[in-house]
């Protein structure tokens, strides 16, 4: 059982499953990363110095001053701040697997094959590209 189960982690897809895992991982905390402290600050300040973390809905009828303030308070809340976020983190993610694939899809097409080959006016046979006289009707070509 045990050589199975080494047989089976050592496979290539496993292996390739299990890097993919932890580099989407690692890029995941990177994207949050880029929302949170780079794109949502500038967006904030546009939008007349919001902080898209602290915007949430207090259902406790309390008025909390931030999330955090409220969370330590127990109060239930609604973070649409935080779900604003979580979008636009979703939106960039989805963006650059999108143009990883194009690449990739770019690169694997293969280019259109080149004709060797030539139509014969007459007899409708394949002929050579570079043939003057068809062998099979013997018809002089242009």
């Amino acid at each position: 059982m045990f050589k199975e189960f080494k047989e089976f982690v050592m496979r290539g897809n496993v292996l390739d499953l299990a890097v993919g895992i932890i580099i989407g991982a690692a890029f995941g905390k990177i994207v949050t990363s880029l929302v949170s402290d780079i794109v949502m600050p500038p967006i904030g300040l546009v939008l007349a110095r919001v902080d898209f973390t602290n915007l949430f809905v207090d259902l406790s009828g309390v008025h909390h001053a931030t999330l955090d303030e409220a969370k330590k308070a127990g109060a239930a809340t609604v973070n649409y701040g935080l779900f604003l976020n979580n979008i636009i983190d979703f939106v960039i993610v989805a963006f650059v697997i999108f143009m990883v694939v194009r690449q990739a899809n770019k690169l694997r097409r293969q280019p259109a094959a080149v004709p060797n080959t030539k139509e014969c006016p007459y007899c409708a046979s394949a002929i050579p590209l570079k043939a003057k006289r068809c062998p099979n009707c013997t018809s002089q070509l242009e």
